[in-house]
């Protein structure tokens, strides 16, 4: 089997930065993200990011190797991936389809 396309949601959480506030961060890791060449999308408690389930473990290590560089001891990562192989998902679709679907079952209310 090919690599698996993977739909994720992650939330990297530095430690120790003497700060309370995470965003100088939080914005290193989306500076990564930027240049995965992957579609993701910032949100207030997290990333949701989509690919090849390596490029997307890769861009996550990357973001970590990154804010180390910045000067974090230490980070923990919480992270979700969901894989499906009953159908084809198109790159960059997988969260926006999730949204419309539940969208479009809403729509039925009015």
């Amino acid at each position: 089997m090919s690599d698996l396309y993977a739909v994720a949601d992650f939330c990297l959480i530095p430690i120790g930065t003497g700060n309370t506030s995470v965003a100088e961060e939080v914005a290193e890791c989306q500076r990564v993200l930027a240049q995965s060449g992957l579609t993701y999308k910032m949100h207030g408690y997290g990333t949701n990011i989509e690919g090849p389930w390596s490029k997307v473990s890769q861009a996550i290590h990357d973001c970590h190797a990154a804010v180390h560089a910045k000067g974090s001891q230490r980070i923990a990562t919480d992270i979700r991936i969901g894989t499906r192989i009953d159908r084809q998902i198109s790159t960059g679709e997988g969260n926006v389809g999730k949204v419309a679907r539940v969208e479009e079952i809403l729509a039925k209310d009015s």
